[in-house]
């Protein structure tokens, strides 16, 4: 566990990003596609987590984005290569583009200067999508993730985050997968070995300090 300070530094304002995974509609929402997950999500706090955790972040001056996982109506350039991909197209939710499904769940808030980033493909909110090319045009050295699932998503965009050379954040309390000993577990033997894990509360503490000007490489 990093001290306040070593923290403090590592979450400075100019160089931090925070990152919410599927935190939409169609996900976490109480209509989504996986009820036990979205259950999960509320239930144990994670989303009420993420939304204090961007809340804060506007007010610090800290970019947010928004990792959506959406696809187009007739299914074209959607990933099919695993089980997961094609039991998704059987859900009574589809995460169509352009539909609620696909707009971040309340009690998040979007502000005008949030990234959107939305993939039609794949597994991961990093690979294959804008989001390593926005980080690295904003300055970004430390990435905070958040949001869902610990099974997939999440892991994926810490091991992406990671592998670019960027230093992972994890608020153990902001993310969510089924069943919940799974998250704990994830945490532990996989997560904190490439990641920062902390709590939402410690992050708040760094989060809630007079904003620095943001550094933007030339």
């Amino acid at each position: 566990m990093p001290s306040y300070e070593q923290l403090s530094e590592l979450l400075d304002p100019a160089t931090t990003v925070l990152l919410t995974v599927e935190c939409q509609q169609g996900v976490v929402g109480p209509d989504g596609a996986l009820p036990q997950l979205a259950r999960e999500a509320r239930s144990s706090g994670t989303l009420a987590n993420v939304a204090r955790l961007v809340a804060a972040a506007h007010e610090s001056g800290i970019q947010v984005v928004h990792a959506i996982a959406e696809r187009r109506p007739d299914g074209r350039g959607a990933s099919r290569n695993a089980r997961l991909f094609r039991a998704a197209e059987r859900l009574p939710v589809q995460q169509l583009s352009g539909t609620k499904a696909v707009r971040v769940a309340a009690p998040i808030e979007v502000t005008e200067a949030d990234l959107i980033v939305r993939r039609l493909h794949g597994l991961s909110p990093v690979q294959g999508t804008d989001v390593d090319a926005l980080l690295r045009n904003l300055g970004c050295r430390t990435l905070v993730v958040t949001g869902v699932s610990a099974n997939v998503a999440i892991p994926n965009a810490v091991f992406d985050a990671v592998n670019r050379g960027y230093t992972a954040v994890v608020p153990s309390d902001a993310i969510a997968g089924v069943p919940s000993e799974y998250t704990s577990a994830m945490i532990r033997h996989t997560l904190a070995l490439v990641a920062t894990v902390v709590t939402t509360d410690e992050v708040l503490g760094c989060f809630k300090r007079p904003p620095r000007r943001r550094i933007t490489p030339a």
